[in-house]
């Protein structure tokens, strides 16, 4: 007699996305490219061909640099609007 089979449990890692939506048209189809060494940040967008280089911590990832141009597109928004 041979003993049950054991059910293996795969575990699920989920990915930072690389595309992200865009703030201005809503489309998405926004690029972060960091440039390696430098702390600068390339995004943009390839809907409404908007284009933005940022300056961001050497630590920052592809999410990082895209939330602090949300924030900063936000904020312009705001400050304009008042």
């Amino acid at each position: 007699m041979g003993r049950r089979r054991r059910r293996v449990v795969k575990i699920v890692k989920k990915k930072l996305p690389s595309i992200f939506t865009c703030p201005v048209c809503g489309e998405e189809s926004v690029k972060v490219i960091l440039k390696s060494g430098s702390g600068k940040a390339s995004i943009q967008c390839g809907s409404c061909m908007m284009r933005e280089e940022l300056t961001v911590p050497r630590s920052a990832t592809m999410v990082d640099a895209y939330c602090i141009f949300t924030d900063k597109l936000h904020a312009h928004a705001k400050s304009t609007e008042s």
